[in-house]
């Protein structure tokens, strides 16, 4: 037993120490990209000619200069600035979005250990193998930060797809810094959600959720939104109908559980009608607000949007397809799908009026979707992949869906370096 422990010891340090060096090399190719982003906005002979992003307004408003853009969610600026006292502008904006998009990567490894290993050591022990399941969780929490949507070798034109990424979207929009920092804080408030949504109707403790989680999923969606809006609103949306949808079927009877759970939504309501002031209220002459019209601002930039969506989520599709019971079965895979046609609806429908409307803001959430698809079918695929194929044809099966993870990662890797070399993100 005292050998067993001393294994298991040793090998979670060393599951640690593997997950620091992927860390490590995930941190410096990232902070060079974001780097070079900055460099390249603040020069105005190569501002959009390479290493195209966001960074200009950013670096702007973080140095409280006027950018022509409205940023009333202020918690990567205030990361930035504070960073700013002590470093260049470019370094700045670029040291802070590779933090936080680190912070994301140490959620997924610390989510997939938790729902994984445990599965694994319950029916093999701690062994070595289990330090190698460690070291693959490691290496899927990182790659999951650098997949990206299916295109075809250059060339290869598929009908109205106009761009790799544009219309089409990928989990990792690396050239949008504010979503890149959000994220974190999003997929903590996803996950709690998720968490809370079995139990919440038994109320908060005596068999319910602890008031804990309660509090903490409250608290990591205002951070969400407080660092970019796009992910609260899809989970707003998305949340209130499957709540309003449990407050009917139980007549009622719920409801006092159900206003318990509204409760954690009321700090990020007052956040939100603060922005949504700020940012879409009517100024003076120019139109503003939000619109509804079906497709057309999607339309702008992909022809073919079933294709463009299949681009998008081939895998997390396949998984789905390939186990569809698992949606009935498994609340927070079930979840993902839910919030990804929330994102889908609004991106397809709604738009912002004005001279931001081509920016398509309404996208951000939908590209939510397609990161929290990714995770919860790799969540699923990795347990499916534990509990191992009776057949030949169940085994085919399950390699069929990590080609299909290893295809997306592998477009990734070559997008990624495209970026690094300056090309465009589109």
């Amino acid at each position: 037993m005292e050998t067993k422990d001393l294994t298991g010891k040793k090998n979670r340090i060393l599951d640690v120490v593997i997950f620091v060096v992927l860390l490590a090399a995930a941190s410096a190719v990232t902070l060079t990209l974001f780097y070079r982003q900055a460099v390249s906005a603040s020069d105005e002979s190569l501002w959009g000619k390479v290493y195209p992003s966001d960074m200009k307004a950013y670096m702007l408003e973080m140095q409280g200069l006027d950018s022509e853009y409205d940023f009333p969610y202020p918690v990567y600026f205030k990361l930035a600035a504070l960073l700013h006292l002590f470093v260049s502008p470019p370094w700045s904006v670029a040291l802070a979005v590779m933090l936080l998009n680190d912070l994301g990567m140490i959620v997924v490894k610390l989510l997939l250990n938790r729902l994984i290993l445990p599965e694994y050591e319950k029916e093999n022990g701690l062994s070595g193998k289990s330090l190698l399941w460690g070291a693959f969780l490691s290496l899927l929490a990182v790659s999951l930060f650098f997949i990206s949507m299916l295109y075809p070798p250059a060339g290869i034109y598929l009908p109205g797809i106009k761009f790799r990424y544009t219309g089409v979207f990928s989990p990792n929009p690396f050239h949008n810094a504010t979503y890149m920092a959000a994220r974190p804080f999003a997929i903590l408030a996803f996950f709690w959600y998720a968490k809370l949504l079995p139990v919440y109707e038994k109320g908060a403790g005596t068999g319910g959720a602890r008031p804990r989680d309660y509090i903490l999923f409250s608290v990591f969606l205002l951070a969400a939104t407080m660092t970019k809006p796009s992910f609260t609103i899809v989970l707003v949306g998305t949340a209130g109908l499957i709540m309003l949808y449990r407050l009917i079927r139980s007549r009622f009877h719920n409801f006092v559980p159900t206003l318990q759970l509204g409760l954690c939504f009321v700090p990020t309501f007052i956040d939100l009608l603060y922005q949504y002031s700020g940012v879409f209220a009517p100024s003076g002459n120019e139109e503003r607000g939000i619109g509804f019209a079906f497709g057309e601002v999607w339309k702008l930039y992909c022809e073919n949007i079933p294709l463009g969506i299949c681009l998008a989520v081939g895998f997390p599709l396949l998984v789905l397809v390939l186990n569809f019971r698992e949606v009935k079965r498994n609340t927070m895979y079930r979840f993902s799908w839910q919030f990804y046609l929330m994102g889908f609806v609004m991106a397809l429908s709604l738009y912002e009026k004005g001279f931001r409307k081509p920016d398509f803001n309404f996208s951000w959430g939908y590209i939510y979707g397609i990161f929290f698809c990714h995770l919860t079918a790799l969540i699923l695929l990795l347990k499916i992949t534990m509990r191992g194929g009776k057949t030949h044809w169940e085994k085919a099966l399950v390699t069929a869906q990590w080609l299909a993870y290893l295809w997306h990662a592998a477009c990734g890797a070559y997008y990624f370096g495209l970026l690094m070399i300056g090309r465009s993100y589109f």
